[in-house]
């Protein structure tokens, strides 16, 4: 969870206000002032609201208690939890704070954003969402607008704060100074985006791809389609979307929105003029007749880059500061990250799904290198009941890839394993090299067997699902003096042409 603090030096609501906002029961003082909004108990301070959230493993309500000993001066609970609420307070509200009281503290939460961005008056919004690339593409748009607005007028999630509880506690970073709010807009269930579009209600949106994340949860990536669309339930007609113009559900995201949706990418972005790939050192754009050299390679990125582009163009942006914002972007944690020194690491494990992998390898497999490739995969997590087709499919690309050498890190990759080992028999029946391909699901036998093969001048990627925590096996090669531990993206390799 993340803390909210005040957009401003006044406190954000009184008690009394928010049951009225959001139709609450109130207990205690009704002109207790809140400054800040929480949802993790942990992170309460004097002045805050605790929203008391029931999860699959805590449930908040066990830290009301904890809350006003901390300081808040209110909480926000669920009615079915009055009793034991008001039971572990000894059956009174401490100081001069109160409790609100509803059926649903979560839709509370939300409501109380809603309203609370609604007072931002004149802020341009910008949501951004899609199965991949949503966060890498807000830092892109962040970054060209940077220049163009002054300090401090523009405001972003911070990380992939996105869900339905993170981008609620999102708005109240809000300030009357803000000109143009960016916030990313993720989700992983049915009605999540109705949600979240209520919240936030973009002026603007962007939809990156619409690919396999979270199908597991959905069922299909028509569903997927359908569930993202949702971003744009709030045009009315002035608003405006954005759609990867080789998204295979294109026309169907279009169809049917109350407002103009444009394609963006390499044929439709306005103002693109030309563009040379650098490898690991990324991409030099040519847009209304400004140079870009932008860090972040690989062709996933590059599109990321455009969408912000197209932000801009439609904004009627001065290019000039687009391109000098825009060249600012750097690679964030787990997000094609690079690291020199006796080999070159490219770190993309934050997440990982069908897409993302292939763009992975494709990235790597472009690259010349005089060196040998090396390439770790990791499990692909929420894949439900296709995820054996998909390891097994990244198996099959892993296996034609012009990886030396490939590892393989998770219960559910055996079947990618599986699959490689398949694709090597035909390659050594054409007369080519045998390969290293490896298989575990235990992390100390990986470091093991990669610290045991990796040497100097190779390049590795690292790519896998972030509840591998493959941060692990990157830290012993920093440990061991392979890769340096700077991220040097921005800068690019040696060794790439």
């Amino acid at each position: 969870m993340i803390e909210s603090s005040s957009p401003n030096s006044r406190a954000l609501f009184s008690a009394g206000e928010i049951g009225g906002m959001i139709g609450g029961a109130c207990k205690g003082n009704l002109d207790a002032l809140v400054g800040s909004v929480v949802a993790d108990s942990r992170k309460v301070v004097p002045g805050s609201l605790f929203v008391a959230l029931s999860g699959e493993r805590v449930d908040g309500h066990a830290f009301v208690a904890a809350a006003f000993e901390k300081g808040a001066t209110c909480v926000l609970a669920a009615n079915e939890r009055k009793n034991m609420v008001l039971t572990a307070l000894g059956n009174k509200v401490p100081g001069n704070a109160c409790l609100v009281f509803v059926d649903f503290p979560l839709a509370g939460l939300q409501a109380l954003a809603r309203e609370h961005r609604r007072r931002m008056k004149g802020l341009l919004r910008i949501g951004i969402t899609g199965s991949s690339g949503k966060t890498t593409t807000k830092e892109c748009v962040g970054a060209a607008l940077s220049c163009a607005y002054q300090k401090d007028a523009l405001v972003m999630n911070e990380g992939n704060l996105n869900s339905d509880i993170g981008l609620a506690l999102s708005m109240f970073s809000l300030k009357a100074s803000h000109e143009v709010g960016i916030f990313e807009m993720g989700m992983n269930r049915i009605g999540e985006m109705d949600e979240l579009a209520a919240i936030y209600e973009p002026d603007m949106a962007v939809i990156t791809n619409i690919g396999t994340a979270h199908i597991g949860l959905i069922g299909s990536r028509q569903g997927i389609a359908g569930e993202k669309k949702k971003i744009f339930s709030r045009f009315n007609g002035p608003q405006c979307g954005f759609v990867w113009e080789e998204e295979t559900f294109a026309d169907f995201l279009k169809a049917g929105v109350a407002g103009r949706v444009l394609d963006f990418g390499i044929c439709s972005t306005i103002g693109l003029e030309h563009i040379e790939n650098l490898g690991l050192r990324g991409w030099k754009l040519q847009w209304f007749g400004q140079g870009i050299m932008f860090p972040l390679p690989g062709k996933h990125n590059l599109v990321d880059a455009l969408a912000a582009l197209s932000v801009a163009a439609e904004l009627k942006l001065d290019p000039s500061l687009v391109a000098k914002g825009l060249s600012t972007v750097r690679p964030l944690f787990g997000r094609s990250e690079l690291f020199e020194g006796r080999i070159v690491l490219v770190r993309d494990c934050y997440n990982a799904n069908p897409d993302s992998v292939a763009a992975a390898i494709d990235l790597c497999d472009s690259v010349d290198w005089t060196g040998r490739k090396v390439y770790i995969l990791g499990s692909m997590l929420e894949l439900g009941d296709i995820s054996y087709e998909e390891h097994a499919a990244m198996g099959r690309r892993a296996g034609i890839s012009k990886a030396d050498a490939l590892f393989f890190f998770g219960s559910e990759s055996g079947a990618a394993h599986k699959e490689a080992i398949s694709a090597e028999k035909d390659r050594t029946a054409k007369g080519l090299p045998g390969r290293m391909i490896f298989h575990t699901d235990d992390m100390e036998i990986l470091k093991e067997a990669v610290l045991g093969y990796v040497r100097d001048g190779d390049l590795v990627l690292a790519k896998g699902s972030r509840g591998l925590a493959l941060e692990r096996l990157t830290g012993a090669l920093f440990d061991a003096g392979l890769a340096g531990s700077e991220n040097t993206g921005a800068k690019g390799a040696n060794h790439a042409s």
